[in-house]
């Protein structure tokens, strides 16, 4: 059975684009249209990687990505976050969170920013899974 890719992203077209890469790189894609949605999925369902975009509605990529990484069940799936957000924006955001009393978070992996080349995002998988 290919090892499963869950692409959590509001706009229906990109995670189109991501399935469709993810079909490609020989992995079987699941989607989810925000964070809330996501988080159910990967607490369900194990998944092998997450692709996950920064904003979205019902609970944002930041959020999910600090619950992926401080949750001991979810800690070890490797995440891309994949955004037109700047990855400077995103770290001050997880800056921020933990000020306020969240646990600190590491770094993302991989962070690559909107528009990505299929070629690019191919290879962020595939480095990630095998």
């Amino acid at each position: 059975m290919s090892k499963k890719v869950l692409i959590v992203d509001d706009d229906p077209d990109v995670r189109l684009f991501n399935a469709t890469v993810v079909e490609e790189s020989g992995y079987t894609p699941v989607e989810a249209a925000n964070g809330e949605e996501g988080l159910k999925i990967v607490k369900n369902d194990r998944s092998d990687l997450v692709i996950l975009d920064v904003l979205m509605p019902k609970q944002s990529g930041i959020r999910l990505y600090r619950e992926l990484k401080t949750d001991k069940a979810l800690i070890g799936i490797p995440v891309i976050m994949l955004s037109g957000v700047a990855k400077r924006t995103f770290l001050r955001s997880q800056k921020a969170l933990t000020e306020f009393g969240d646990k600190p978070v590491p770094e993302p992996e991989n962070y690559l920013e909107k528009p990505v080349e299929p070629e690019e995002l191919a290879r962020e998988i595939k480095k990630l899974l095998g």
